[in-house]
């Protein structure tokens, strides 16, 4: 399916708002409530294609999973060792994330598995992944190129580790945690730059023996999970998009409750501030062991910065929006170390660079860096390439365009922020 959306400047945007549930935390919440004992209960989970896929595997893989209402969930442990084969192959959708994450914990299970995902994912690539689990004994076959489909061989002993993961990545990092699991002894995990710590947290709450500071974690395999209460908080990629428009939209002002400000998660908040953005975090408070605020945004005269490369590992979903608000600021802004975003849902920095160039933005890009130069954009008719941060991002951007946009294959923002467009348009966003 390709939906296209038609989009116009907005005269500012208002209100108090909530976006959906962190879909990173919403996949761990169904993953390690599966490998618990005793129930889960799940509070906020996100309701998008994603996290659904992800809960629609471990259905298969044996979980009894309820949905008492929308965005909640019971989830009936089965333990570590309780996960049942599936006759058939288990579908990730778009979900790199839940792609990933299942192919360390399937690899150490006893029974064979095959993970599949739909035509964006399965040009994904997962050596990453692969080549660090076989180091730890795993077998995995896949796609010439180390694509999808995945064959994860179950039988494997898998062997406790002290490795690197080589490239700054949470899912890579996720992969690893969940395969040390069910080694006999203590693996210790390194990164080259930190990343988010979800799952670290998540597995230290639900009792696992494990110790972690940034960037290096200590697990032990043989332990035992708990279920309990899990709340997930407003996911901040999302936010980001609102949090984006409201900036540079003028005569904008809006709050933005309940969102997850987990510190490797902040970093677009962090940029959009040395960019001179009016953000102030409020009513900071703890939900289920991740920290959790309340956002005042107002308009704000953006100015371009050299962005720290430090803070693109806490920002990397964030990115497309960040050369959205690039676009629009005063000055050049500088951006380098992307070279991650090549392999997401799309190359997203060429996804960007091309849609920008489009609506008179002057941009250059190298491998893994982008220059823009602020000014005035104009109405344009953009390819989203079925990536659900390129259609959001463009969404923003012609709210402070001229004339009127039409973004194409809008389809995938299901995937991280179902109800987006009713949101955006009750916040004063022209955008159908």
């Amino acid at each position: 399916m390709s939906l296209t959306w038609t989009a116009a400047r907005s005269s500012g945007l208002h209100g108090l708002l909530r976006v959906p549930g962190d879909k990173s935390i919403s996949h761990r919440a169904i993953i390690f409530g599966a490998l618990a004992e005793g129930r889960t209960h799940v509070s906020g989970f996100l309701e998008g294609e994603d996290t659904r896929a992800t809960e629609r595997i471990f259905s298969q893989l044996g979980v009894r999973i309820e949905t008492p209402d929308a965005q909640s969930r019971i989830i009936h442990g089965v333990g570590l060792h309780g996960l049942q084969a599936s006759a058939a192959p288990l579908d990730c959708g778009n979900a790199g994330t839940g792609m990933r994450l299942l192919t360390g914990l399937l690899c150490a299970q006893a029974f064979d598995s095959v993970l599949i995902g739909d035509a964006s994912l399965s040009q994904r690539p997962m050596a990453r992944v692969i080549n660090k689990l076989e180091a730890m004994g795993g077998r995995i076959s896949a796609r010439e190129g180390n694509f999808a489909p995945l064959h994860v061989h179950g039988g494997q002993y898998l062997r406790p580790v002290e490795i690197d993961t080589g490239v700054a990545s949470a899912q890579v990092k996720s992969a690893l945690l969940l395969a040390a699991m069910y080694a006999e002894g203590e693996s210790v995990i390194t990164e080259p730059r930190p990343t988010r710590d979800y799952t670290e947290a998540m597995m230290k709450s639900m009792g696992w023996p494990i110790s972690y500071s940034p960037g290096r974690i200590r697990i032990r395999g043989g332990g035992r999970l708990q279920g309990g209460d899990i709340g997930i908080p407003g996911d901040i990629s999302s936010a980001a998009f609102l949090i984006t428009a409201a900036l540079l939209i003028p005569g904008s002002d809006i709050t933005l409750e309940n969102i997850g400000v987990n510190p490797r998660r902040t970093g677009i908040l962090q940029a959009l501030r040395l960019m001179g953005g009016q953000i102030e975090v409020f009513n900071e408070r703890e939900q289920g062991g991740e920290p959790v605020a309340d956002l005042k945004i107002r308009h704000s005269a953006l100015k371009a910065i050299e962005l720290p490369e430090s803070l693109v590992p806490d920002m990397i979903d964030e990115c497309p929006i960040f050369f959205v608000a690039a676009a629009l600021a005063e000055g050049t802004t500088d951006a380098s170390g992307l070279a991650e975003l090549r392999v997401k849902e799309s190359d997203r920095i060429a996804s960007m660079v091309t849609g920008l160039r489009a609506m008179g933005a002057l941009v250059e890009e190298t491998p893994d860096s982008v220059t823009i130069t602020g000014g005035h954009l104009h109405g344009a008719v953009i390819q989203s390439h079925h990536d659900h941060r390129i259609a959001m991002s463009f969404a923003v951007a012609a709210q402070c365009a001229s004339g009127e946009t039409l973004l194409h294959d809008c389809d995938n923002v299901a995937t991280s922020f179902p109800g987006f467009v009713d949101l955006a348009q009750s916040a004063g966003m022209i955008l159908e």
